[in-house]
């Protein structure tokens, strides 16, 4: 007797196990779904400004041609550490090495004939006339390869910090027109992005100087003039508009 009631019971239990596996996969089947919003505007505002380059960067470059490898790589090191040298008491003038290259020549039958190198040298610096003074002092030993202007990131910050408030109020402007265009009283925004972008470097090519002659005639400071980047603060986002 007593078997048959524990038997009983087990089967029980199990039925209730059953049943409620069957009543959690009915929940787990369950998709809750939610009425998208209405009255959600997508919009996006832009301000820019043209804002003068603050920054010069002048390559210098050294080129020469050796029979091995090895005496062209001391020969180009050789002029780079001398340069890096000279420009390191100038004041408001940065140096650093800049690309270094080591490359076979070859003659008809495809046999190594001789070693071409070249190296250079970066002026950077926020003073114009100190850095072409320099760059035209250093002419003697090395050749300018390109100037290229540039804004400075603080300066790019201090002009997006300002652009900011003008493209964050275009935005609201927007937002603003567009819920009473369409018979809403007022909006709250929803979610935004601010982001901003610069124009590139400008570079300006530089003809190539060849002889010691040539060189001579670059010793007096270059003459350049920088000009403007463009900094643009872009605003987007969505706004829910309300009665």
């Amino acid at each position: 007797m007593i078997k048959k009631k524990t038997a009983f019971a087990l089967a029980a239990a199990a039925i209730s196990g059953a049943a409620l596996t069957m009543s959690a996969a009915a929940v787990a089947q369950t998709v809750v779904t939610q009425p998208q919003p209405s009255g959600v505007l997508s919009l996006a505002a832009q301000a820019s400004a043209e804002v003068p380059q603050d920054t010069v960067n002048i390559t210098l470059f050294y080129e020469q041609e050796a029979k091995d490898a090895s005496s062209l790589t001391t020969t180009l090191n050789q002029r780079a550490d001398a340069a890096l040298r000279e420009a390191k008491g100038v004041e408001g003038v940065t140096a650093r090495s800049g690309a270094f290259t080591v490359y076979p020549s070859t003659d008809r039958d495809g046999r190594i004939s001789a070693w071409r190198g070249r190296t250079e040298v970066v002026l950077e610096s926020h003073d114009f006339a100190a850095a072409s003074k320099l760059a035209g002092k250093m002419s003697s030993s090395m050749q300018v390869g390109n100037i290229a202007f540039s804004l400075s990131p603080q300066a790019q910050r201090a002009a997006a910090q300002k652009l900011s408030t003008q493209a964050i109020d275009s935005f609201r402007q927007q937002a603003q027109a567009a819920a009473q265009a369409f018979g809403y009283s007022n909006y709250a925004i929803r979610e935004v992005n601010v982001g901003h972008e610069g124009s590139p470097p400008r570079p300006v090519m530089m003809m190539q100087a060849r002889g010691m002659a040539a060189d001579a005639k670059m010793a007096a400071p270059m003459a350049f003039e920088a000009g403007t980047s463009t900094v643009t603060v872009s605003v987007s986002g969505s706004v829910q508009m309300g009665r």
